[in-house]
């Protein structure tokens, strides 16, 4: 663990997609794709910084798009698909040399322990990468729902939210030639707007808790070292009102 450099954030919550881990298979895991985004989460790792990372399952699996399956059923198939990604991230961070811990939600104790709060902070303190899957354990939540309320609950300094855009946009910049990025945005501009960053229950409850949030480009994986060290990357999102 190095001394010699200083993170700006000491304890982050770090949000990955489902998507991002297939790389461009669009679909499944990609095994180098995984390693360059954990080569990046070693870099935060081996300067002292806390990390918890909340998955995503949509490379497996897309609830909404299951047609006339129930929607608990279909957001517990979710929820395994989640908990699929945590692992296989655990693992590519175990073989850089990290010390990591699985939790989820829903108790899988042959493969992970129970998401419990105490239990991960401790986690934090002996420097080990909490991952959590399982995203909330309730149907009807996000996995962007469930960052937010591990970050609330964690009481991290700041919330990374990896896509495959390079900030917030008042439209779809894949979409519009025109849109325009946003460098600084408050959380209330976020709600108000309706900007599709987060769902609404995890932009309130970012709100609601002053959790400061970075939505970045992973496509540069390096971008998650960069906002750990307070480097100008994506959109801040905070409760500051420009």
């Amino acid at each position: 663990m190095s001394e010699d450099i200083t993170p700006k954030y000491k304890r982050i919550l770090l949000k990955l997609s489902g998507e991002a881990l297939a790389g461009d298979k669009k679909t499944g895991l990609d095994i180098p794709t995984i390693e360059k985004i954990c080569l990046s989460i070693k870099k935060c790792y081996d300067i002292g910084t806390q990390i918890g990372i909340v998955v995503g399952g949509g490379n497996f699996w897309r609830g909404r798009a299951s047609g006339t399956m129930d929607r608990v059923r279909a957001d517990h198939i979710g929820m395994l698909a989640t908990t699929m990604n945590a692992l296989a991230v655990a693992d590519v961070l175990e073989g850089l040399g990290c010390e990591v811990r699985v939790q989820t939600a829903i108790e899988m104790r042959a493969l992970a322990e129970p998401y419990i709060r105490q239990k991960a902070l401790r986690h934090f303190e002996k420097g080990r990468i909490v991952i959590f899957g399982c995203g909330t354990g309730s149907p009807f939540f996000s996995t962007d729902s469930a960052a937010s309320l591990r970050a609330a609950e964690l009481e991290v300094d700041v919330l990374l939210k990896a896509t495959m855009v390079d900030g917030v946009y008042d439209k779809d910049p894949n979409r519009y030639n025109d849109a325009v990025k946003f460098e600084h945005l408050s959380h209330h501009d976020i709600l108000a707007a309706g900007l599709m960053v987060l769902d609404g229950t995890a932009a309130a409850m970012c709100s609601d808790n002053d959790i400061p949030l970075i939505v970045f480009d992973l496509r540069r994986p390096d971008n998650i070292f960069d906002a750990v060290m307070g480097e100008k990357v994506g959109t801040l999102v905070n409760n500051i009102r420009n």
